[in-house]
């Protein structure tokens, strides 16, 4: 391709579509504080004839502007969870909602095509997200081509370098190839990517999981500081609730594809009422090595603690403002006493 003719296609304007998303908002203005809902959304994987249910009957409400932390062991569901959020993985009942308009099942393709620009995802393993093939400046403004967010390329290129500074790594990186960078740089080159393209959603899966511990804090806090500046909406999905407790304003809680509770980050470390909640925070380790000895870790077992029926199953409860708990009838009256015995929000 001639200079001319790639120089032409840089100076094109951005492709003017209707934001169906915006009108979504200004048709549902009492929705206004709730950017993503998930109502009884089903995700299902078949394997030959055999189907296996991941997410079953999931309902959750993500605050405008919030982070949301997502956490539950492996295999419960959260991963899942983020993926049919960006439609990697297809939902199979229910619906998805973003800013009030259906983004799960088939959706137009102009619709789909926005949503890209609205909604991004910073993955597990930096390494694997990264195309080995493809230079920074390609990975990093690849957004940015696609759909055009720029005048020319140089306004291109003038992007693409600030948002490597912001993200702490050299414009002169740009050259290079992933493989030529430590997993914490990587990590940074993935959210580079993904914030550039300024988007109002960000699910974040585990983006500290595969870093070492001594650049995990950076990583949260960079992620935290693009969070409040732009007043973006965060999935954070993590297995470890001290960190989720650290950069969270909510924590859902997730034991095989059903949210077990919900609350704000100090409260739910207050008062846990599920079993399982109260099972993952008797393994945060405590920095006291005296205390830690002393502590005692909660086994949770749904079969000896649960008695569900078919005539009194088990649904998700606001049991104080802001605190939902899944529970049948007997259990939601034993959380009660148990909450009454907590005391209420300070």
């Amino acid at each position: 391709m001639s200079k001319e003719k790639e120089k032409k296609i840089g100076e094109q304007a951005p492709v003017q579509e209707l934001d169906i998303f915006e009108q979504g908002r200004k048709d549902h203005p009492e929705d206004d504080d709730t950017i993503v809902k998930m109502r009884d959304v089903r995700v299902a994987f078949k394997i030959g004839s055999i189907e296996r249910v991941i997410i079953n009957h999931l309902n959750l409400d993500i605050k405008r502007g919030e982070v949301l932390g997502l956490v539950g062991e492996s295999g419960s569901g959260k991963t899942t969870i983020g993926r049919a959020l960006i439609r990697i993985n297809k939902v199979s009942g229910g619906e998805v909602l973003f800013n009030n308009v259906k983004i799960s099942g088939k959706i137009p393709k102009k619709t789909e095509r926005l949503l890209k620009t609205k909604m991004q995802m910073i993955f597990q393993d930096p390494g694997d997200s990264l195309n080995d093939r493809a230079n920074i400046d390609y990975i990093v403004s690849e957004g940015l081509r696609a759909f055009k967010l720029y005048k020319d390329e140089e306004d291109r290129l003038q992007k693409v370098q600030q948002m490597m500074q912001r993200v702490g790594l050299r414009p002169e990186y740009l050259n290079r190839y992933p493989h030529e960078f430590s997993g914490g740089q990587r990590q940074r080159i993935g959210i580079a990517r993904c914030m550039i393209m300024n988007p109002e959603f960000v699910i974040a899966d585990e983006p500290i999981s595969a870093l070492d511990v001594s650049i995990r804090a950076q990583v949260l806090n960079l992620i935290r500081e693009f969070q409040q500046e732009r007043k973006m909406t965060v999935l954070f999905i993590a297995h470890d609730l001290s960190v989720v407790r650290y950069i969270s304003d909510r924590i859902a809680v997730i034991y095989a594809g059903h949210i077990v509770e919900i609350a704000e980050a100090n409260r739910l470390f207050e008062a846990p009422l599920h079993p399982y909640t109260k099972s993952l925070l008797s393994a945060v380790p405590i920095p006291d090595p005296k205390v830690e000895r002393k502590k005692k870790i909660i086994t949770y077992n749904p079969a000896e603690l649960h008695h569900y029926v078919l005539s009194d199953a088990p649904k998700l409860v606001e049991i104080e403002p802001g605190h939902f708990v899944r529970c049948n009838t007997p259990e939601l009256e034993q959380y009660k006493q148990e909450l009454e015995r907590l005391g209420g929000k300070k």
